[in-house]
């Protein structure tokens, strides 16, 4: 899904930028407020974690792969899709700087997609989803992260007159309709095994109560 230098514009390039600078802004004031000695670790562990998962190139039908992004986990681990704005955009730009993986003339452009758009579409979803049943909203946030994600980046490329809107939207969409089915999956069993170890970090963690420990 990374956007390569030389398929946008640089005017078109540089408004995402300036998009993408106001989002990490709010991000970082978000994490001064409610980042703590005890979840800076575990943002650090994810972020590693999203790097792995974006290096594997997942194959599907017809011919192509695609690979996962892990905005949704994030933004509903730390209960806040600024904290998806902020993970993705350092490891974003980790690849774009150090590993070739995405555009430096087209980093905006891969944080707006992957970051915000992917980060705050999946923590929608989940936000209202979640009273129905837990599982499926965190399932259903991982696929509409990618899903969402993958169609603002064919708009923009149809914008930038790279490609055409009807083909961008169609395969784009129903290539990560597929890969959003293993986003949701590794949401659900990463957040899993978070609960498993250490569920105080989750957001829906609630203590017991000193009767209900002694019973």
């Amino acid at each position: 899904m990374h956007i390569p230098d030389g398929f946008l514009p640089l005017g078109q390039a540089a408004i995402y930028y300036i998009i993408t600078i106001i989002a990490i802004f709010f991000a970082l004031r978000w994490a001064s407020k409610n980042l703590d000695e005890k979840r800076v670790p575990l943002m650090a562990v994810l972020a590693a974690f999203i790097f792995a998962i974006q290096a594997m190139n997942i194959p599907i039908p017809w011919g192509t792969s695609g690979h996962m992004l892990g905005a949704a986990l994030v933004a509903i681990v730390f209960g806040s899709p600024w904290a998806a704005v902020l993970v993705l955009a350092v490891v974003l730009t980790v690849q774009g700087f150090f590993f070739g993986d995405g555009g430096i003339t087209a980093l905006g452009a891969n944080i707006l997609d992957m970051g915000v758009i992917a980060g705050f579409t999946g923590y929608g979803v989940f936000q209202a989803l979640k009273k129905l049943n837990l599982w499926v909203a965190i399932f259903l946030a991982g696929w509409a992260s990618i899903f969402v994600a993958s169609l603002a980046v064919a708009i923009e490329l149809a914008i930038a007159g790279t490609f055409p809107l009807n083909l961008g939207l169609f395969f784009m969409g129903l290539y990560h309709a597929v890969i959003g089915i293993a986003e949701g999956a590794i949401t659900v069993v990463a957040i899993l095994a978070i609960q498993r170890v250490r569920p105080d970090l989750l957001p829906w963690y609630k203590p017991k109560s000193v009767t209900e420990v002694e019973k």
